[in-house]
């Protein structure tokens, strides 16, 4: 049985994803984008993973980049969240605070905690590029509630929410 790509999105919809930006140093500067993709492989080794469309215009940038930076995003970041998800935005520009990192990778301020990570393997699975990175960095930002994607939508985890589970 084959299921459609519709029918699995409006399911896993119901499923909250942390929110996340994915940054690099491209061959015109720095890119990012917004992803949901991400997610602790191993401790030991300290290794990652995130997945990027095929077509997704960041991916072209950033497909031949040894290092990257993933950024938590906290709930006081929904609007960065959203330009950094926005296709043709300058997502550095001002109002974006941001620095050079370890090996030069762009890393954004104010979010709850920063990887710099180094590609160790990437393959096709679909129509996405599945990539396994090895943490060489770590560093605890600003404290602060969690920001999830969940029903189409960036919403915040706060006590509150975590209480009532």
């Amino acid at each position: 049985m084959t299921v459609e790509a519709t029918a699995l999105r409006s399911v896993l919809r119901a499923h909250a994803s942390g929110v996340a930006v994915l940054t690099a140093q491209g061959p015109a500067g720095p890119a990012g984008v917004t992803i949901t993709s991400f997610t602790s492989l191993s401790a030991r080794p300290a290794l990652v993973s995130f997945a990027l469309a095929d077509t997704s215009s960041t991916w072209a940038l950033v497909r031949d980049a040894q290092w990257f930076g993933i950024q938590l995003l906290g709930a006081h970041q929904t609007e960065l969240a959203e330009r950094f998800a926005t296709r043709g935005a300058d997502r550095f520009a001002p109002p974006t605070g941001w620095h050079p990192g370890p090996h030069g990778v762009p890393l954004l301020d104010g979010c709850l905690g920063w990887l710099v990570c180094a590609r160790q393997h990437q393959v096709g699975v679909g129509d996405h590029q599945l990539v396994v990175a090895a943490v060489e960095h770590v560093r605890e930002g600003v404290p602060g509630e969690s920001l999830v994607h969940l029903h189409g939508r960036l919403r915040p985890v706060t006590s509150t929410t975590v209480s009532r589970i």
